[in-house]
This record gives structure tokens, C-alpha cells and sequence, in this order.
């Protein structure tokens, strides 16, 4: 492992920890300037292929997904990770799925449910866009369906 600070190859691991989907966690001192830092391992699984409804299939981008709903949590109470951990579970539904491709519909109603449950006023946001609630009376009534809950 290469130290960010020195850019020397030699680092020894001075603590490791596990997360829910599989990453590991290190804790690194560099041997020659003696700085620590922290790396972070996740397995690499196949994620199915994202079928889009025009028919165009494209893979899965995480970093895609991150930035659409960062856009609905856009001055929210939401935090990065709150953020991270939706997308990884997200990610980690898709993989154990086992299938070569899955519908854009599937993903987007991941997304939708998961903002349901961590903010509301961003899934409105992004509910505006996805299910395509194009005038008012139908955003209330999603809003009226949310305060019925």
C-alpha cells in the first residue's frame, strides 16, 4: 500500500473492522514518515446490466446514483453517509439479485423507497421527476398519501 502523504510503498495495519455488506476497514501507519491513514476493501461482485425504458442498456453507476439523490437531499438534513449506506444497499440488492440485467423501473423504485424512509421532503423531490408528477394536483396527492402514513 503506497502512503497518500510520503507516496513510499510500506505501511503496517493497526486496526481492521467489518461493515454489513462485506467491506473491511484498515488502519495504516506509514513505516517511512509515519503518518496514518485508513483504506477501505469491498469485494467486487457483477451488478446486473441497467435496462432503461428506451430499451439501451447500460451499466450500473454508482456514482450516478449518488449524484441524483444527493440532488433530492440538496439542503436537506441528509447525511453523506446516510447517502452512502442507500446506495450500498441499493448495489448489494442488485448483486444478490443474480441476474444479468435489470430494469432502470427497479432501481428507481429502490431509490424511492429508500427517501421515503430517510427524508421526505426528498423523496418528493425526487418522486417529482420519476414518477413524473407533472402538475400540482398530483403532487399534493402524493403529499396527502404521505401524511396519511
Amino acid at each position: 500500500m503506497h502512503c497518500p502523504y510520503c507516496k513510499l510503498d510500506g505501511s503496517r495495519v493497526i486496526d481492521t473492522s467489518h461493515d454489513t455488506r462485506g467491506g473491511v476497514r484498515r488502519r495504516r501507519e506509514c513505516e517511512h514518515c509515519g503518518q496514518r491513514f485508513s483504506t477501505y476493501e469491498r469485494p467486487v461482485l457483477a451488478t446486473p446490466l441497467v435496462v432503461k425504458q428506451d430499451g439501451t442498456r447500460e451499466e450500473f453507476d454508482r456514482d450516478k446514483l449518488i449524484r441524483g439523490i444527493r440532488i433530492a437531499c440538496a439542503k436537506r438534513p441528509v447525511s453523506a453517509a446516510d447517502i452512502e449506506r442507500l446506495v450500498g444497499e441499493i448495489e448489494s440488492t442488485l448483486q444478490t439479485l443474480g441476474r444479468a440485467e435489470v430494469s432502470s423501473r427497479v432501481v428507481g423504485d429502490m431509490v424511492v423507497a429508500g427517501l421515503k424512509d430517510l427524508d421526505q421532503i426528498a423523496y418528493i423531490r425526487y418522486a417529482i421527476v420519476y414518477l413524473k408528477l407533472d402538475d400540482l394536483k398530483s403532487i399534493r396527492g402524493e403529499i396527502d398519501r404521505l401524511l396519511e402514513n
